[in-house]
């Protein structure tokens, strides 16, 4: 198989970078293409790759550095923060109000189109940096739910004390996609950078649908662990 040239410049900037600390300064483009005897345009184009992956990143007008490693999310039945233990974490909260259903909120939540549903819009931060945009859908009648959710900050620990309403199931959809320009601004990325999409459906013991969620979450910070059952004791 013909190895593109870029990727063999890739493998050999990873070379240069292992076990340089986060935040690293590499050399400039023109430094790499000479020390790699190739052309800037082929640099260009690995370290763009780079920076996709996570691996580095560009700042404009500074240069580009090694970036931090990706932070791990244990997808399961709990909530953001709990799943980055260790991690300070927060919620942004965009929005939070009632709406009618469209036609695929409907579907998802197995509710009549126009039927008003919960809508809560939230950027998912660990530290200051945002990680992730989550859409939220709940049905139902849920009297003071911000004043409900600003208390607790979790919408689980919110319909599960609050409302007596406990998640004990999901089906997660992820598929990828490309940030739009409302997505990079929302995220503090590029246009264009890998994202993982995640739509959730979660529902209680009797089978009813309490959730539809659609998150966004940057492909360059975020690697997904999925977890099914109990963890074994260790010997």
């Amino acid at each position: 198989m013909k190895v593109p040239k870029y990727y063999r410049q890739k493998v050999r900037i990873l070379e240069l970078i292992e076990g340089e600390r986060p935040g690293t300064m590499l050399p400039t483009e023109r430094e790499l293409a000479d020390r790699f005897d190739t052309s800037r345009t082929t640099v260009r184009q690995a370290l763009a790759e780079l920076v996709a992956e996570g691996r580095l990143d560009r700042v404009q007008g500074r240069g580009t550095f090694v970036a931090e490693p990706k932070i791990v999310h244990v997808r399961q039945l709990t909530s953001f923060s709990e799943d980055l233990a260790g991690l300070p974490t927060d919620s942004v909260v965009l929005d939070l109000r009632v709406e009618p259903a469209n036609p695929e909120v409907a579907a998802r939540l197995g509710v009549d189109a126009g039927e008003p549903v919960y809508r809560l819009e939230r950027v998912r931060r660990a530290g200051s940096e945002p990680l992730a945009h989550e859409t939220a859908y709940v049905p139902g009648s849920l009297p003071d739910l911000e004043r409900e959710f600003t208390r607790r900050g979790s919408l689980y620990e919110t319909l599960r004390d609050a409302y007596g309403q406990r998640v004990v199931g999901a089906d997660d959809e992820v598929e990828t996609a490309l940030a739009s320009p409302a997505e990079a601004e929302i995220l503090g990325t590029e246009v264009g950078l890998p994202l993982l999409v995640i739509r959730r459906t979660a529902w209680n013991r009797d089978g009813t649908v309490m959730e539809w969620t659609r998150s966004v979450f940057r492909g360059d910070r975020f690697r997904f662990h999925a977890r099914i059952g109990e963890v074994p004791a260790r010997v």
